[in-house]
């Protein structure tokens, strides 16, 4: 299972309320996406889980220890007192691809059976939402029946990247745990860990590229982040008058074999604009948030339109020059 690091207010407020018997039956884990909600989330359960079976007063945090029934369990996939409900693949047969476009009633619905019976393992059961923000509307009021008036012994983790989107009463319903971007001693911890091929030039991009949020920096594992960063500053120092840069980024990143890093420059390029306004004033900063702009308009006409690879990394990288002005 992988470690949750930082965020140790949010672990210390669950585990006491776990361990002082005030547990609420609804939790609302909100935060950036990818500082580590959903780990904290599973770990959580299956920590609740485990010391429902047999609590272990010399546990620590949230271990628990390889073997163990409960995370065999839950690990397989099987444990009858644990349901996650997350948006499935379009196409069953292929899930690796694209995933449907939220969490439907019907998934909501498959609950029921279950709430109508007791846990089996245990005084307790998990049900786990990645993420509620997925959830259509439908589904949506369908939970709030549940919350307002919860199955004994379930507990509710819902995980929110924007709760603001959510329908106030089932915030209200909630008690809040908070998850805050990570600090760049856990970043590069996270990092190490779930990437311990990677040599230090690239731990140290990713950590750059993370925004404290290790979930979001893996996306970028393998792709020369620093590369493409390196590209990005060149350009911006010196304007590219003669285009050169800019060409050459063009052609390294057009081709399906390239996609993948491709679109991550359209992720670094708008990042690093954003960067440059923060530390300008005057009309520099104007130029900076004039750039943001038109980068965040091109980065989405070139997924949405599907553009020209290499006409749009030619642009991109224009729009980044314009900050040399």
């Amino acid at each position: 299972m992988t470690a949750v690091y930082g965020n140790e207010g949010a672990q210390s407020a669950f585990l006491s309320a776990m361990r002082g018997g005030s547990l609420h039956h609804a939790w609302l884990l909100t935060g950036p996406q990818g500082v580590g909600k959903a780990t904290f989330a599973r770990a959580a359960a299956m920590r609740m889980l485990a010391d429902g079976v047999a609590l272990d007063g010399a546990a620590v945090g949230f271990d628990v220890a390889e073997g163990d029934r409960t995370r065999s369990l839950i690990e397989a996939g099987s444990h009858p007192d644990y349901r996650v409900l997350a948006r499935l693949p379009k196409d069953p047969e292929k899930p690796d691809q694209d995933l449907a476009r939220s969490i439907t009633i019907a998934q909501v619905r498959t609950l029921q059976p279950l709430f109508a019976t007791t846990p089996s393992m245990s005084p307790r059961r998990v049900v786990l939402i990645d993420a509620i923000d997925d959830l259509e509307r439908g589904g949506a009021n369908a939970l709030l029946k549940n919350l307002e008036e919860p199955p004994a012994g379930t507990i509710f983790l819902l995980i929110s990247h924007a709760p603001g989107r959510l329908l106030p009463t089932i915030r209200s319903r909630c008690r809040l745990l908070r998850f805050d971007a990570l600090g760049a001693e856990d970043v590069t911890t996270a990092i190490r860990a779930m990437r311990p091929d990677a040599d230090e030039q690239e731990v140290a991009a990713l950590v750059r590229a993370s925004d404290g949020a290790p979930g979001r920096a893996l996306r970028y594992a393998g792709l020369d982040i620093a590369g493409i960063d390196d590209a990005l500053a060149a350009i911006a120092a010196d304007g590219d008058r003669d285009n050169g840069r800019r060409l050459k980024l063009a052609k390294a990143l057009a081709g399906k074999t390239s996609q993948p890093r491709y679109e991550a420059f359209l992720d670094r390029a708008q990042a690093f604009i954003a960067d440059a306004a923060r530390v300008r004033s005057g009309p520099s900063l104007r130029t900076a948030l004039d750039a943001h702009a038109a980068a965040r308009d091109l980065a989405g006409a070139a997924v949405g339109l599907s553009l020209d690879a290499q006409a749009t990394v030619f642009e991109m990288a224009g729009i980044v020059a314009s900050l040399r002005h």
